[in-house]
């Protein structure tokens, strides 16, 4: 259960970091890039991203199903699942969709819509890492 707790944790920093790399400098930038260069520059973009997140995401999941399952009285893993849970539902039904858009081509709306929504998980990801931090030291 400790190793779970350890994996649930380190993968909590890391995507906390990542979401603030990506929403204060990565997105913004998305601005900068030339319109001829941007299909381009956004496939590297998903490529490289999800070699990074995705199993970090997927990790988070499943160490937080079963540190929940393990202990369902506890608020904490309650409370870590459910923000998981509304990451997910924030990545795969606002943010992908608008990647999706982005990767046919360079459209300052969507850009602007995607560092407005990705507030959502930079708060969320924040939150979860403060929850685990409170739980660290009680």
């Amino acid at each position: 259960m400790n190793f779970l707790f350890f994996l649930n944790t380190i993968s909590a920093f890391l995507l906390t970091g990542v979401i603030w790399t990506i929403q204060l400098i990565h997105y913004p930038s998305f601005h900068y890039i030339d319109k001829s260069s941007f299909v381009n520059f956004h496939k590297f973009h998903e490529w490289r991203i999800s070699i990074i997140v995705m199993p970090l995401m997927i990790v988070e999941l499943i160490t937080s199903i079963v540190l929940y399952m393990n202990d369902t009285s506890s608020l904490i893993f309650a409370l870590n699942l459910g923000i998981i849970v509304l990451i997910w539902c924030s990545t795969f039904f606002i943010q992908v969709p608008i990647h999706a858009i982005l990767s046919s081509g360079k459209d300052k709306k969507m850009i602007e819509k995607l560092v407005k929504t990705n507030w959502v998980r930079t708060f969320l990801w924040t939150i979860r890492m403060l929850l685990i931090i409170d739980e660290i030291i009680t």
